[in-house]
């Protein structure tokens, strides 16, 4: 396969973007992430979304009409102009505890363990997203398993699924495997 263009998605917190991250360096290929395309850059981040034509314009300057790319996240309806570029999507699947305790973590790192704490400056606002992200397995919020699983059935490349409580190396080892030439 000359063209290395892979899509890495699933529920937030699922472990998307430290597999895409660790798949484009194990191919030495540029990483992008949905989340850098669809937030406007504001202090604090994730605050005020860009308008998806807007996303779109933006990732087909950055990388889109590459050879070689990894994009890891979620453009479930809004980015549907892009899967004519995959090679390969890998759809990767975490139990939903393990993935609400890697979000608790990721807003502690991010915001400070006091601002997220209760009565802290961000803890609405970190359980709302946690609650949101709660949502994924059971429906009711924008981005739902169900709603993944329709997406990836209409898609023409191959779907590389994989679990994401397993070890990144070994993830990283299965989607660099799909991508290779038989040897």
């Amino acid at each position: 396969m000359n063209s290395r263009r892979i899509h890495i998605t699933g529920a937030s917190a699922s472990g998307t973007t430290t597999l895409g991250r660790a798949v484009a360096s194990a191919l030495a290929i540029p990483h992008h992430d949905t989340d850098d395309y669809f937030w406007q850059p504001t202090e604090p981040p994730y605050v005020e979304m860009r308008a998806a034509a807007e996303r779109l314009r933006l990732m087909d300057e950055m990388f889109v009409p590459l050879a070689r790319w990894v994009l890891s996240g979620s453009l479930q309806g809004w980015g549907d102009p892009l899967i004519a570029h995959f090679d390969l999507v890998v759809f990767v699947s975490t139990a939903q505890d393990l993935r609400l305790q890697r979000l608790r973590a990721r807003e502690a790192l991010r915001y400070g363990a006091e601002a997220v704490a209760p009565g802290g400056p961000r803890h609405q606002d970190a359980e709302a997203f946690i609650a949101w992200a709660a949502g994924y397995d059971v429906g009711g919020v924008s981005r739902t398993r169900e709603k993944h699983e329709a997406w990836l059935a209409t898609l023409p490349c191959p779907v590389l699924r994989l679990d994401g409580a397993r070890p990144v190396p070994q993830l990283t080892a299965r989607v660099v495997a799909a991508v290779q030439p038989a040897a």
